[in-house]
């Protein structure tokens, strides 16, 4: 299937479907990619893996991934293709939407990557269910978000100002689109939430 871009060309990029898993109230969209002999999902940081095949970078990367996994992507509620939340979800929320993908998708057990914010969520994951869990990967995560309130508070404004801009994200928007990128990423509303709350 191709896919068409948002600034008018279309991109010949394949899809993988889409399904959704519940958890509480809210449908967790994911993805899954591959038939390597280990599960390997994908927490992503603000991003959506859903939308994000549309950067070739990121495609690649989860082509690499599902070359040697079965690679399981999900959108974080309040992201891409799944729910948003009412309220502002607590940190073990989240990581119950990792739990109920990997039940939708049939794992029993499960080597994480967690990315940023993601990173968090595995490791909370990985300590809640170590049965589950084969393997913990984290790349630019923190245990809390270092800095001062006020340096938080000038990183929200900043994020503010570029979402969904050419000078944002190293310049993937001017890629794939900025109203599929914009779509892809946590509101900037959330994205304030999650620097306060880490």
């Amino acid at each position: 299937m191709a896919a068409a871009g948002c600034v008018g060309e279309t991109w010949g990029v394949e899809l993988p479907e889409v399904e959704y898993a519940r958890s509480g109230d809210l449908s967790i969209a994911y993805q899954v990619v591959g038939d390597g002999p280990v599960d390997l999902v994908y927490v992503p940081l603000l991003l959506s893996p859903v939308f994000s095949w549309y950067v070739p970078q990121i495609g690649e990367f989860f082509r690499q991934l599902a070359s040697f996994s079965r690679l399981i992507l999900f959108d974080k509620r309040g992201t891409g293709a799944s729910d948003r939340p009412r309220t502002p979800p607590t940190l073990e929320l989240q990581m119950d939407d990792v739990r109920a993908v990997l039940d939708a998708v049939g794992s029993e057990q499960a080597a994480l990557l967690g990315a940023g914010h993601g990173g968090q969520m595995a490791a909370l994951f990985a300590a809640t269910y170590p049965e589950r869990t084969v393997a913990l990967v984290l790349y630019s995560a923190w245990a809390r978000l270092p800095g001062t309130a006020e340096e938080h508070r000038e990183m929200v404004r900043g994020t503010r100002e570029r979402l969904g801009s050419a000078r944002s994200h190293g310049g993937v928007v001017a890629q794939a689109g900025s109203i599929t990128f914009r779509r892809s990423c946590v509101q900037a509303r959330d994205h304030a939430r999650l620097a306060r709350d880490r």
